[in-house]
């Protein structure tokens, strides 16, 4: 699987934004995907998680309430709809696939770099105050 992440961009505090992961090859329904970040001197941090059937979602409680992910199968592609955007939003989002189409039991795995096998290239999301 490809990942291609789009989207990123340059906002103001309180703003909206959308990112796209779109995944080449088939069985985009056959995998887990999420969002990761990585801000400026930090380490790469779990944002959210949608099952391969996007009935099952996960986030982390920073972005809770504000972030929603979501997943189109028939067109092999992910959102991450960010609202009431803060200038700690800022980072490179990067988008993930696991290799199995439920999220790990386990909270501590499926918020775990190691449990996805795939990543995208980052898409830069700056939120100025």
């Amino acid at each position: 699987v490809q990942l291609q992440a789009s989207g990123g961009g340059l906002v103001q505090a309180g703003d909206s934004l959308t990112l796209s992961c779109k995944a080449s090859g088939r069985s985009f329904s056959s995998h887990a995907m999420a969002w990761f970040r990585q801000a400026p001197g930090r380490e790469r941090a779990f944002v959210a998680t949608i099952s391969g059937t996007g009935k099952s979602e996960y986030f982390a409680g920073s972005v809770k309430g504000r972030f929603t992910i979501s997943r189109d199968n028939t067109k092999n592609t992910m959102y991450l709809q960010m609202n009431s955007l803060r200038p700690e939003d800022t980072a490179v989002y990067y988008c993930a696939a696991r290799s199995n189409p439920i999220l790990s039991p386990s909270m501590r795995q499926r918020t775990s770099e190691n449990e996805y096998a795939y990543w995208g290239q980052g898409t830069q999301v700056t939120v100025s105050s």
